[in-house]
């Protein structure tokens, strides 16, 4: 069955692209959102009337509205949302100045839950569809030096667990999806983006941050063709999964992280469990 998809953050060697062309693929439509549409027109011209190109910035919620229902106009609805738009910021927790935390979250996070918002009801009503979350291993394993982005992420996790079991009896699913280090132009800014960490001990740390994107840049392990087929397999699973990390450096690094904190969790179960009343206690104000 043809499957209609509406995705953000659509550039030339993203993640956005790569799902695009993945869904293509394998017969299905797609609408896809970008800030520079005249970058998309060549491969808009190349699919005909099987994609939508839409303008749009995802942080404006008016716009974001008139894209979904462009979208629906144009295909009759949408059966795949992919949450796609991002950026990755580098800065330490204590010193990165305000303006640009809430600039993070507006996009990382607030735009996800606009998108999703918009798309939501005509799903409903149709009785089923798909979210794809794309968050990041970060969400899963903060760095140092990348705090912020990795909570903007971890806040994606979060909402996509709790949607999760809001929307199932709607037929809906909904799948985070973690990266690790992929060759996009994700990394790109980095070079043009300098440290204004002006707090001496953590600069070492930001600049590291930053000089490791750097190198690594168009070096990445990851294939964002490979992941995007890999996230419509994970999608014909049954039942599929409820979160998919992408690249083996990214799948490693999350393993370690969550061995880890199952054993620090463990190691204090003692305290966990001595925090409760003593089962025999009679309530607080009443005689033992």
């Amino acid at each position: 069955m043809t499957k209609r998809w509406f995705i953000t953050g659509g550039t030339p060697g993203g993640f956005g692209m790569a799902i695009a062309d993945a869904a293509l693929e394998v017969g299905d439509l797609v609408v896809l959102t970008a800030r520079r549409p005249a970058e998309l027109a060549g491969w808009a011209r190349e699919h005909g009337d099987r994609v939508l190109v839409v303008p749009l910035d995802v942080t404006d919620t008016a716009g974001v509205q008139k894209a979904v229902a462009a979208a629906e106009r144009r295909f009759g609805g949408i059966d795949v949302l992919v949450n796609n738009a991002g950026r990755g910021w580098f800065g330490s927790i204590e010193n990165t100045d305000e303006a640009d935390v809430r600039a993070m979250f507006e996009l990382n996070f607030f735009a996800v839950l606009a998108v999703t918002r918009a798309v939501l009801p005509g799903m409903r009503a149709r009785g089923g569809g798909w979210i794809i979350n794309m968050s990041s291993v970060a969400g899963l394993c903060p760095t140092a030096g990348f705090g912020y982005y990795s909570a903007t992420k971890a806040a994606v996790e979060a909402v996509s667990e709790v949607l999760r079991t809001e929307v199932a009896a709607h037929g809906i699913s909904v799948m985070a999806v973690e990266p690790g280090a992929f060759r996009t132009r994700a990394y790109a800014h980095f070079a043009d983006a300098p440290v204004r960490e002006t707090v001496p001990e953590y600069q070492g740390i930001v600049e590291q941050v930053r000089a490791a994107m750097i190198h690594s840049d168009g070096a990445q392990p990851g294939d964002p063709h490979r992941g995007a087929r890999a996230v419509i397999a994970a999608m014909a699973q049954h039942p599929p999964p409820r979160r998919l990390v992408l690249g083996s450096d990214g799948f490693d690094q999350v393993v370690t992280t969550v061995e880890q904190m199952l054993a620090d969790i463990q190691r204090n179960e003692a305290l966990a469990r001595g925090a409760d009343f003593p089962e025999n206690a009679a309530p607080e104000g009443m005689p033992a």
